[in-house]
């Protein structure tokens, strides 16, 4: 395809434009009028006069302005001093109670560490006390006393404050009584002999030391042998309560109490029964009311049976039954008297026999009794028994 030439501008010429000429300027009317001039230089002199007196007071307000400026500057810079100063009190007051607060706190963890070493300085006597007492007495005796429990603070005993410590107490508890435990060694100075004698006591020490180590840890075998002596012995006898309860062997042996079972779990209506007595129910107290409603049951059918009315047999016309030949007719009315006797005599046979069973079951609950009372006074025994042991051991 052929490109089509692009169309060409066309060039204007520059020719000087041409000057227009201004009309003639006429004169103003009035120009020349001197009324005119004179009103003219008034609106003048009147304009220059209302621009000083503008002038005048923008430069009065400028200055109110300035002075207001300059006062409240001056305000803004004291109130700087002054909280400056304020500030370097506050911090100066802030450093002094956070001193006093380090001296207070120092000072009380200093009582504390005081008072730590004062009560492991009495307790190292009093242990050191009583070894020398078990080494004077050297008499075979129980290996344990029994303590009473002492309520520490919070209610807490030694050994459970002992176990609540944390890691930084235990330490800082090892150190003080190490401090006093262990002497520091004097030993400038000093010469061969000398220090062959020091060397030589420290020996002895050491070797005194393993022995007191040795006889405290065969004791502590000795009490853990006890102590599980005793728990087997505890755990036979409530073994033995448990059986005469009627419980399961080991039901006394846990950690908690048996469980009481105290309602059917397919029972609908609301139980307003207390615990007291859906225990006492399960003690045997249900033996009692079924007794109880069974005697009444009885009595109410014995009633029954007695107040019955008693109708008369209707006579027999054809021949006795059992009659043998040539007996003579019975009268009329024995028969009705053989039957009652027979009943009274029937009713007389199972009152006895109901006295007689009351009578087995009463013979039954007082040996009971017996041996329930047998069995509390056997527990008796071995109660005192008991104390009076660990009184002895106590002595």
């Amino acid at each position: 395809m052929k490109s089509t030439p692009a169309p060409r501008r066309r060039r204007l010429s520059r020719k000087p434009a041409r000057r227009r000429k201004k009309p003639p300027q006429t004169p103003a009317e009035g120009e020349g009028d001197p009324e005119f001039i004179k009103r003219q230089d008034q609106k003048r002199s009147d304009l220059d006069d209302q621009l000083k007196e503008y002038i005048t007071e923008w430069r009065k307000q400028r200055s109110k302005e300035e002075d207001e400026l300059k006062k409240l500057k001056e305000k803004q810079a004291k109130r700087k001093v002054t909280r400056a100063e304020e500030e370097q009190k506050m911090a100066q007051r802030k450093k002094e109670e956070e001193e006093r607060r380090v001296r207070e706190a120092e000072e009380k963890k200093q009582r504390e560490i005081e008072e730590k070493r004062m009560r492991l300085e009495e307790a190292e006597k009093k242990r050191q006390a009583m070894l020398q007492a078990m080494k004077d007495k050297d008499k075979k005796g129980p290996n344990f006393t029994i303590a009473k429990k002492d309520a520490g603070v919070l209610g807490l005993s030694s050994a459970a404050m002992e176990r609540n410590k944390t890691k930084e107490q235990l330490e800082e508890e090892k150190k003080i009584s190490l401090s006093f435990r262990i002497k520091p060694l004097a030993i400038e100075g000093f010469g061969e002999a000398k220090l062959r004698e020091k060397a030589q006591e420290l020996w002895e020490l050491i070797v005194k030391l393993e022995t007191e180590k040795y006889d405290l840890e065969e004791r502590q075998k000795r009490q853990d042998y006890d102590l599980k002596e005793l728990k087997e012995r505890q755990k036979q006898q409530l073994r033995h309560k448990a059986l005469k309860k009627g419980l399961d062997p080991e039901a006394l042996t846990g950690k908690y109490p048996p469980k009481i079972q105290v309602a059917s779990k397919y029972e609908r209506r609301v139980d307003t029964r207390s615990y007291d007595d859906k225990k006492k129910l399960f003690e045997g107290g249900w033996d009692e009311i079924s007794k109880d409603s069974s005697e009444k049951i009885w009595n109410e059918k014995k009633e029954q049976y007695t107040g019955r009315q008693k109708s008369k047999l209707p006579k027999w016309f054809g021949e006795r039954p059992g009659k043998k030949a040539g007996e003579p007719e019975t009268p009329e009315g024995e028969e009705d008297a053989k039957a009652d006797e027979d009943i009274v005599e029937d009713d007389e046979e199972v009152e006895e026999e109901v006295v007689e069973e009351e009578d087995e079951e009463a013979e039954e609950d007082e040996e009971e009794e017996e041996e329930e009372e047998e069995e509390e006074e056997e527990e008796e025994e071995e109660e005192e028994e008991e104390e009076e042991e660990e009184e002895e051991e106590e002595e």
